[in-house]
């Protein structure tokens, strides 16, 4: 059996390729807690605290830095375990657009014990539950924007007002976390930090909580053991520029790439995060020439939007030195935009997905050209890969098949969730993606094909078969299938092929109420953008749904087609 190891690799032959880096270190002992703040591994000892980075709202210059953070963190997590309750394996859930106040809970939270689950705050109220109930959160923690959502989930979810607390401002009724760091202060001695258990490692014990569809069906909750941030982060600090010192969090903290790269990866490297509320591309643009910051991890829609959006001419980025991308495919045509519009600029992205805590791949330092672009790098350190055909034997250098991985930051499985654990990460402890690639001679992957059922938009990913139940849930519907369709700056968008209840028209007006159904119940990036009405769906003789077929013009009947205009002009 060949297998692929390391970031950089050379083929000694067809069968097997060679790390030309050194495995990284894991410890096993200790939680991210104890591993950023409190151990020998931690950074913070090394930098006294004029010289400390921190996070920073970019908008409002409030800051805390990572002495700071630690230092409210304790607090926080006393005032928790002593006057709420909070206990070793309890869900704290993170219900908040990006603020440098949600480290700091995040952590305090990571220090109990806890598991960390973070939510969309654009999630409704039926969203919001599915994930409180599904997480088992006893605690919330959200922002007054959110709170009208907040609220109603808590309340379906068995969560008392008392348990809900205020990352920031202020409501009537609610403890703010200020206030939780005025109690933990009060206290005559800080409760110790959580240790793993004697007799177990850090990859036994769950630290966060990540929605995910997986490969397919419905969310589900990605339990990421401690060890996984861990691995991840030294991971990608193999390959990061000693000279990364400012990080633009533009993108969701709830995201897994947020987590890693944007809350745990800094304290690392000792980086200074900057922080946006919420995206406006002028928002974005006055940050990064602000700031100087030379590297800019974003998602395709955003660099679509770096290409083609006119307001980007009138900033002088002469001082940019590389674009990061990941979460979803960029196409040739905008990788060569960036190139003719940045020259001076390199380029770089990772493949990996939540189950593989971020990074299965990136772009070593080696790389970062765009010639390389079309690429998603190299493998890991501590890292096996697999590229496994149809038939499931290994393929040769150059020939694509699925994706198969192992290493250190793939995560434990899903939460209380046997059967989807078993269908996605094998017993030989292989994560199996779903996406069809290849590796090629100089040990470069590439992706060609998706073989899961996910639909990306804007880098999040969204479950047909969540779509599928929703729209069968319509007194209208008889049967229904969901695709993903090419969209310039989504990716993707979700489109619904329907086949209506004999009684009932294909027309505009029903097309436009189921259009309205669905967004009267789902989060915006899961709004349907256009509603094909059919004779049928093709399945299998198993039943089920030939997608494949079904995108096929030649092989369905023409049918009458509905577009949501909002989801069609809603850009970002």
């Amino acid at each position: 059996m060949r297998q692929l190891d390391g970031w950089g690799c050379r083929t000694r032959c067809r069968s097997q390729i060679i790390s030309l880096l050194i495995d990284t270190a894991v410890p096993r002992g200790i939680t991210v807690w104890d591993w950023l703040f409190d151990s020998k591994y931690s950074s913070l000892s090394s930098h006294t605290p004029s010289s400390i980075g921190g996070y920073e709202n970019a908008i409002t210059k409030e800051r805390v830095s990572y002495h700071d953070v630690k230092t409210y963190s304790t607090y926080i997590c006393t005032a928790l375990v002593n006057r709420y309750g909070l206990k070793a394996g309890d869900t704290v859930a993170l219900f908040s657009q990006n603020t440098i106040w949600y480290p700091v809970a995040m952590f305090a939270a990571i220090r109990a014990g806890a598991m960390v689950s973070g939510a969309s705050p654009a999630y409704n109220i039926e969203e919001m539950t599915y994930a409180l109930k599904t997480g088992h959160a006893k605690f919330l923690m959200t922002s007054p924007p959110s709170m009208e959502v907040a609220t109603a989930a808590a309340a379906a979810a068995g969560i008392p007002k008392s348990n809900i607390f205020l990352l920031e401002g202020e409501l009537d009724g609610y403890t703010t976390i200020r206030d939780l760091i005025e109690i933990g202060k009060r206290e005559p001695r800080q409760t110790p930090a959580f240790k793993i258990p004697q007799g177990k490692t850090n990859f036994d014990v769950c630290g966060f909580l990540s929605f995910s569809s997986g490969t397919t069906g419905l969310p589900k909750a990605v339990m990421i053991a401690h060890q996984n941030v861990i691995a991840q982060c030294l991971q990608v600090q193999q390959i990061t520029p000693e000279s990364h010192k400012k990080v633009l969090a533009v993108l969701p903290l709830f995201h897994i790439t947020g987590l890693v790269h944007g809350l745990n990866l800094p304290i690392l490297l000792n980086a200074n995060v900057y922080m946006l509320p919420s995206f406006t591309m002028k928002s974005m643009l006055d940050t990064i020439v602000e700031y100087q910051i030379a590297e800019l991890l974003l998602v395709p829609p955003i660099l679509i939007r770096m290409v083609r959006d006119p307001l980007v001419a009138e900033y002088d980025l002469r001082f940019l030195k590389r674009f990061s991308s990941g979460a979803a495919p960029l196409s040739e045509e905008i990788i060569q935009e960036l190139k003719a519009r940045f020259p001076h600029t390199g380029f770089k992205q990772g493949y990996g997905m939540t189950e593989s805590c971020s990074c299965i791949t990136a772009h070593p330092q080696t790389h970062y050209d765009y010639k390389y672009a079309h690429a998603v790098g190299t493998i890991c350190a501590s890292t096996t890969v697999k590229i496994m055909n149809e038939e499931g034997k290994e393929c040769n250098v150059g020939e694509p098949g699925e994706i198969l991985a192992r290493g250190p930051q793939i995560v434990m499985g899903y939460l209380r969730n046997e059967k989807a654990t078993r269908e996605t990460f094998d017993e030989e402890g292989y994560l199996h993606t779903g996406d069809q690639g290849f590796i090629d001679e100089e040990g470069m992957i590439t992706i060609t094909d998706r073989i899961k059922e996910m639909i990306k938009v804007k880098g999040i990913g969204v479950a047909p078969a969540e779509m599928e139940d929703l729209l069968l849930g319509h007194p209208k519907v008889e049967d229904c299938a969901v695709l993903g369709v090419k969209d310039d700056y989504s990716g993707e968008l979700p489109k619904a092929y329907v086949v209506l209840k004999p009684e009932n028209d294909a027309n505009d007006k029903t097309g436009k109420e189921l259009l309205e159904f669905v967004k009267g119940r789902k989060v915006r990036h899961k709004w349907i953008k256009e509603i094909e009405f059919v004779h049928d769906i093709p399945k299998s003789a198993s039943g089920k749904i030939l997608r494949r077929v079904l995108r096929d013009a030649k092989v369905r009947e023409n049918g009458l087609l509905v577009k949501d205009m909002v989801t069609e002009k809603a850009r970002l």
